[in-house]
């Protein structure tokens, strides 16, 4: 469907062809009519089907048809930093020519940043992007203004829930007007998100579309390795496709990460985790985007919130412990209807984790045959063929990375 059969504005229309998109996406299509429509909406859909651009493009069409300006109409509540910096970079796309105007609010900046965020909470922003913490910091203080909010739009509210924000959602909400339109957008449909949506949607409309599985144009493969191979199989990888100018690498610890890079020869690489300070990690991240830095090595605190075009591949170093973790990690390339590659590297010891990827995403990824200078790798036994053995819980590395 095109985003002119969408009951859009002009305006937003004129936005939409400058930066390039045309056609609506599923989730698109089905809540941007919804939102206009008025209606609180619980959305899921899988990660990289634009599910940013259907809340966001409905509600600045209505802040564009409104008189008032700048007073805080929309509060959009998302898990972390790199979603809220990235949700209103889109915002500033998409109102180019629109008088809509908003901020990012969120914790790691510096003093001046915190009374950046107080003028803005104070004397009203269009559209304010927070993180729990930090907009429960601002509240604590009793000078945020949220008389006028009209949207309460929560974002990836299944991570919230993970990360533990429940009663901090719950207490953000008692700072709200009662008489407002709820957005509640989630990449699955746990039952604590049922839970959630029954105390703050009135009568939702439901939309799903694709659960739990990655973008149709991701080309996913895996190899069987011991653990002692997978830092040449890594090498080797990256340095037979030249071509390849955008890989993203994800590690389920923080000394991996550090582990990657000292084992990566002759490559422009960089590395992310919850440990970089605020200025870098945006640093990182903009040599990355900018093609500067060739790989990127992070941990899952870039699986979610962060929308880089063109990743041409995606490498899991290990496993995921959460299969829809792998999901998301996966999304981060293919987005938005285009193509990419996800790898897996599988040890001995996370077989019974893959497979139930694979039972999530309700279909078996191929396993690559490694390369011809290398030694074999395990052999895969498939948990789907006779009586499953008993698997051992996931625990979590304990290593905590350190600099130099």
């Amino acid at each position: 469907m095109n985003f002119s059969e969408l009951r859009l504005s002009e305006t937003l229309l004129d936005a939409l062809y400058y930066m390039g998109f045309d056609q609506a996406t599923p989730i698109q299509e089905k809540a941007i009519p919804a939102i206009i429509d008025h209606k609180d909406l619980l959305a899921c859909a899988q990660t990289g089907t634009g599910k940013t651009a259907a809340f966001i493009l409905p509600v600045l069409d209505a802040l564009h048809k409104s008189s008032s300006q700048h007073k805080t109409k929309v509060l959009v509540v998302v898990p972390t930093r790199e979603l809220a910096m990235q949700i209103d970079r889109q915002i500033q796309g998409f109102s180019y020519f629109t008088h809509a105007e908003s901020i990012a609010i969120y914790g790691g900046g510096s003093g001046s940043e915190w009374d950046i965020q107080k003028k803005a909470l104070t004397s009203g922003t269009d559209i304010i992007v927070a993180t729990p913490g930090k907009l429960i910091s601002h509240l604590n203080m009793g000078y945020v203004n949220f008389k006028d909010v009209e949207y309460l739009i929560l974002d990836e509210a299944d991570r919230m829930l993970d990360m533990g924000f429940y009663e901090d959602i719950q207490k953000i909400i008692t700072y709200l007007p009662k008489k407002r339109q709820n957005l509640l957008f989630s990449a699955t449909m746990p039952p604590k998100i049922k839970q959630l949506a029954s105390k703050i949607l009135n009568n939702p409309e439901e939309i799903i579309i694709g659960l739990a599985k990655p973008a149709e144009g991701v080309l996913q493969g895996a190899y069987l390795v011991y653990e002692n191979q997978k830092i040449a199989l890594l090498n080797s990888l990256i340095s037979d496709k030249p071509e390849v100018k955008s890989i993203l690498i994800f590690s389920s610890t923080k000394k991996k990460v550090h582990d990657i890079v000292r084992g990566l020869k002759g490559q422009s690489v960089d590395w992310i985790s919850s440990d970089l300070e605020q200025n870098l990690r945006e640093e990182v991240l903009r040599n990355f985007q900018s093609k500067k830095t060739r790989v990127l090595v992070a941990t899952d605190v870039l699986s979610r919130g962060i929308d880089i075009k063109d990743i041409d591949i995606v490498i899991n170093y290990d496993v995921p412990g959460d299969a829809e973790d792998y999901v998301h990690r996966v999304g981060r390339t293919a987005r938005a209807a285009t193509t990419g590659v996800a790898i897996t590297f599988i040890n001995e010891d996370d077989m019974d984790k893959f497979h139930r990827i694979e039972t999530l995403i309700g279909k078996e990824v191929p396993k690559l045959k490694l390369p011809e200078n290398f030694e074999s790798g395990p052999e895969w036994k498939n948990r789907t063929k006779g009586k499953p053995r008993n698997k051992k819980p996931y625990k979590k590395n304990k290593n905590h990375f350190r600099k130099k």
